[in-house]
């Protein structure tokens, strides 16, 4: 999977340029992204969707909700970043149902995931995969001095 570090790391860098989809603001240099993907315990995941030609074309991050609190060790932390191109598509289904799969032999009972508030196409594909929302993180993110709210999603293992 480190391998995969600088393509990871492009998919990521191309929806953070959009500035609208994520929270996250700076993307990780395919360094960065490496020693992120080398430090994943087993519990944890990226999963990656490629094209025909095998090149990455989206990813699904799953992590523990807290690598702290054993209380909250059965809670995984869902990502998903798209390709522009490959929205739309099914892409993200199946790195869901992967994950899914995944999460399964590792333990999880629940998922929990942000969604800035503007994203509504990220909330109705959550809700598509039996997410419902939970809570409101008002002003949770400012991204080029614009702020925005983050919604709280939750998913059970066996909804």
């Amino acid at each position: 999977m480190a391998a995969d570090a600088r393509a990871i790391a492009s998919v990521m860098a191309a929806v953070v340029a959009e500035r609208v989809y994520s929270a996250v603001d700076v993307a990780w240099t395919p360094d960065e992204q490496r020693q992120f993907l080398e430090n994943l315990n087993p519990r944890e995941a990226v999963h990656v969707a490629e094209d025909d030609a095998s090149s990455i074309v989206g990813l699904q991050i799953l992590e523990r909700w807290s690598a702290v609190l054993p209380s909250m060790a059965h809670v995984g932390q869902i990502g998903t970043f798209v390709l522009p191109g490959w929205r739309g598509r099914g892409t993200g289904r199946r790195l869901w149902d992967t994950t899914l799969a995944f999460a399964g032999h590792a333990g999880y009972r629940k998922f929990v995931i942000q969604v800035r508030a503007s994203n509504l196409p990220a909330q109705a594909f959550y809700r598509s995969l039996a997410f419902e929302p939970c809570g409101r993180l008002t002003r949770q993110v400012v991204i080029d001095g614009l702020d925005d709210d983050e919604i709280l999603m939750e998913r059970f293992v066996h909804s």
